[in-house]
């Protein structure tokens, strides 16, 4: 079977390229040229979706679209940030995480991601990918991005940038979301 060919919604490069990591086999490209629309959902799947769906009307027709959106889920911060976690830490994902557990025992957390896939007819299809661990108390590491330097995976000693981006394409939330997406497409596709 020839290599499925999708489009990335988003306008990131290293997205791409993380994607290129997950999706080896598939044949993709960033969207061109477009502004992607707010990421304001309830759920990580509705951010997902609003991004597929104008790939859909603006991408080239004959690819699929492929969106995603992921956050941390804290139970000492009631499931926070969740759906909101990029605008909640401003680029200092480490720093306000340290801040916001200081003193807190309870540290356990989750990431999670959603993927979209919408084919060129519009048939939707959704992988969801969940990895549990713990927020450290200082940070370690210098692989990956976002919050991996504070997460550590269950079952794991060391944290994701500890672990690295080779651990993560095979371990991290988005793998578990892309291989979910795998499994729903190749039912499609029967």
């Amino acid at each position: 079977m020839a290599p499925l060919r999708a489009t990335v919604c988003s306008g990131n490069p290293h997205k791409l390229a993380e994607f290129r990591a997950l999706f080896g086999d598939w044949d993709l490209e960033l969207l061109a040229g477009s502004e992607l629309p707010p990421e304001d959902g309830a759920t990580y799947a509705d951010n997902a979706r609003v991004k597929a769906r104008f790939g859909r009307e603006v991408g080239p027709a004959d690819r699929w679209m492929l969106s995603d959106d992921s956050g941390i889920e804290v139970a000492a911060l009631d499931g926070a940030p969740g759906v909101v976690t990029a605008r909640w830490a401003e680029g200092r994902h480490v720093e306000k995480m340290i801040a916001a557990l200081d003193g807190v025992a309870d540290r356990r957390a989750q990431y999670v991601c959603e993927l979209v896939a919408i084919s060129p007819d519009g048939e939707e299809l959704v992988g969801a990918g969940v990895l549990q661990g713990t927020i450290a108390s200082t940070a370690a590491g210098d692989e990956g991005f976002g919050f991996d330097p504070v997460f550590v995976p269950l079952g794991e000693t060391l944290t994701v940038a500890e672990l690295g981006d080779a651990w993560k394409v095979q371990h991290s939330h988005r793998a578990l979301a892309a291989q979910a997406l795998r499994d729903a497409l190749s039912r499609a596709l029967r």
